[in-house]
């Protein structure tokens, strides 16, 4: 049994490994399990898991994961809930958010910027809230067109305005850095809601200011 690393990781994820859950119990098991299951990973890929500088990758890796996938022990959409009663009826955005995510295919990650933008109707939220709401789904298993759409649905559900549209560009490692290997190649997606989907005008103002 890994002992001491399973401590030091219920440690540094309390909401995890300290709760009263009927699964609790058997975290400690899939602790261990993982950590061989790496240790054999190391082997099959042709190295060997006790030289020095591999000796602690199987706990550095899990700790990395349970970092990387942190967005599934909130609910991102409560950072919305925060508003305030300013009157703004044009748009608002919020661009080059950075964001690193992790593919849910091939475990690689993607990285890159969200725009989001917004026509408030009556309520406004902090703008650091938009970003902790791009956050809260991109740390999560993800592929970027449903990241895309989760935080445009989001912002429609808790701020309900006349309409949202969000930009995402990235780079895949899946596909920059295996595969095909296209290292410059990038995926843009986009999600678009109330007028921005009806007018035309709007959709244009809001790439106008992502050219700016």
């Amino acid at each position: 049994m890994f002992i001491k690393e399973f401590e030091a990781i219920s440690n540094k994820f309390p909401g995890i490994f300290h709760d009263h859950s009927s699964g609790a119990n058997q975290k400690p098991g899939q602790v261990n399990n993982i950590l061989f299951a790496l240790r054999d990973l190391i082997e099959l890929c042709g190295d060997t898991p006790d030289r020095d500088g591999l000796q602690e990758t199987p706990y550095r890796v899990l700790k990395a994961f349970l970092e990387y996938t942190e967005g599934y022990r909130e609910d991102p959409k409560t950072h919305l809930e925060k508003t305030f009663d300013v009157f703004h009826k044009e748009l608002i955005l919020v661009k080059d958010i950075e964001f690193h995510s992790m593919c849910e295919h091939h475990f690689a990650p993607f990285f890159g910027v969200a725009h989001v933008g917004y026509l408030p109707d009556e309520k406004i939220t902090g703008l650091s809230k938009i970003a902790r709401l791009v956050e809260g789904y991109a740390k999560r298993f993800q592929v970027q067109e449903r990241l895309t759409n989760e935080i445009s649905d989001a912002i429609e559900e808790i701020l309900q305005p006349r309409g949202t549209m969000v930009v995402i560009e990235a780079k895949h490692m899946c596909m920059c850095g295996r595969g095909v290997k296209k290292s410059s190649a990038s995926t843009i997606t986009s999600a678009v809601r109330g007028v921005f989907a009806d007018q035309s005008a709007a959709r244009a103002e809001f790439l106008s200011f992502l050219q700016r």
